[in-house]
């Protein structure tokens, strides 16, 4: 399928899968004889984790240096993340991504508390 009708079944625009391409996220799609890009459903299957993984709060960075692993999450069932040992370099993106997300809700809850005192006049 052209990239359109990839992008669609994926829930994308073509524009983001051009991006996932430029960012190694994906590998380079089959081109036809006139240069247009050919996507199957592995490439679909593989955007839709990509978007998925995006969602859960990792950045195009943590996945870019996992991008030759993406394609393993497309398996059904798809292996589990606990499966890697402790300290192993997917661990530690998952890690990371979820001390940056606790940090930022303690600084969210932070500073919805002061704004809470000073519209209540508690300050």
């Amino acid at each position: 399928m052209r990239i359109g009708e990839a992008a669609a079944a994926a829930g994308t625009t073509p524009r983001a899968l051009r991006f996932y391409e430029q960012r190694g996220l994906l590998s380079p799609p089959v081109r036809t004889a006139s240069g247009q890009r050919e996507y199957g459903p592995g490439e679909v299957a593989q955007v839709r984790v990509i978007r998925d993984l995006l969602a859960l709060g990792l950045t195009v960075e943590d996945l870019r240096g996992r991008a030759d692993r993406l394609p393993l999450l497309t398996q059904d069932p798809p292996p589990r993340c606990a499966a890697a040992e402790p300290g192993a370099a997917a661990s530690s993106v998952v890690d990371r991504r979820l001390a940056a997300l606790d940090a930022e809700i303690d600084r969210l809850t932070e500073l919805r508390e002061n704004l809470a005192r000073r519209a209540h006049g508690s300050e």
